[in-house]
Formats: C-alpha cells, structure tokens, sequence
C-alpha cells in the first residue's frame, strides 16, 4: 500500500476497530474523498459483515464510485459487495500482525 490516503483508511478502521469492540472494522474512501468507516452488525434479525455495513452507510450518502476499502480484524468476506459495486476499487485487508493482503 503506497497511497498515503489509504494508510489514513488503515488508521481510520483500525481506531474504529480499537473504540468499538468488534470483531470487524472497515473504512471506505468514495471518488470525491469522502471517507465512511463501519463495523460489523451481528444481531438476531441483522448480520453485516464490516464490508456490507461501510457500503451501505456510505450508499445511503450518496456515493457514486469507490477510490478503496480497508478493513481489520476479523476478516469480511463479503468483498464481492464492494466489487460489484465499484470493479476499479482497490480493497485490503490488514491482519492483527499489521500485515497488508490485496482483495
């Protein structure tokens, strides 16, 4: 990861992840430079993984493109949700050892 502004998501989810107790975090970036982060949802009638819940918090803002994605902690595995949303989007996932994997 070499764009400074997707170490800012890596530090966005990662506090998000540290103040909320979830087991998921993830922060989004749209076209214009807003960024959205969100959590994981784990209820009896409602289950997000983080990726989900930051696409639909950032949908119901408006967006009409994604620049990147990161989440932490345990991993999402919905990131076809984002893909079909955005193909160009560059999506990552950082282990609890720091480590970067490309989704």
């Amino acid at each position: 990861m070499n764009n400074p502004e997707d170490k800012k998501l890596v530090t966005l989810a990662t506090a998000t992840l540290a103040r909320s107790g979830a087991t998921q975090s993830a922060a989004l970036r749209d076209t214009t430079g807003r960024t959205y982060v969100a959590i994981n949802i784990s209820s009896p009638s409602l289950n997000l993984d983080a990726f989900e819940a930051v696409l639909t918090v950032a949908l119901a803002s408006g967006i009409t493109g994604i620049e990147s994605v990161v989440a932490c902690g345990t991993q999402p595995t919905n990131s076809k949700a984002i893909k079909d949303f955005a193909p160009s989007a560059t999506i990552f996932y950082i282990n609890a050892g720091g480590e970067e994997t490309s989704l």
